[in-house]
């Protein structure tokens, strides 16, 4: 699994698998990635920092999620 943030456009991206998706979104601003058999294998979350609470909150979500690998 990788999370990363990305700042410039206030968005978090969650992939469980990479893989070729299908988008499908959830609600505005949230979206699910699927595979080919309609397994979810990733998550994108638009205006990140304000559904969170705030840069310290969503910086605490995004390492404690999956240590090592992530990109912040």
């Amino acid at each position: 699994m990788k999370i990363s943030d990305d700042p410039e456009v206030d968005a978090l991206s969650i992939v469980f698998r990479e893989t070729s998706v299908t988008t499908k979104h959830l609600a505005e601003g949230i979206a699910a990635e699927y595979d080919s058999e309609d397994w979810p294998v990733g998550l994108e979350i638009l205006d990140a920092v304000c559904r969170f609470g705030g840069r310290d909150t969503l910086r605490q979500v995004v390492l404690e999620s999956i240590g090592p690998s992530v990109s912040v």
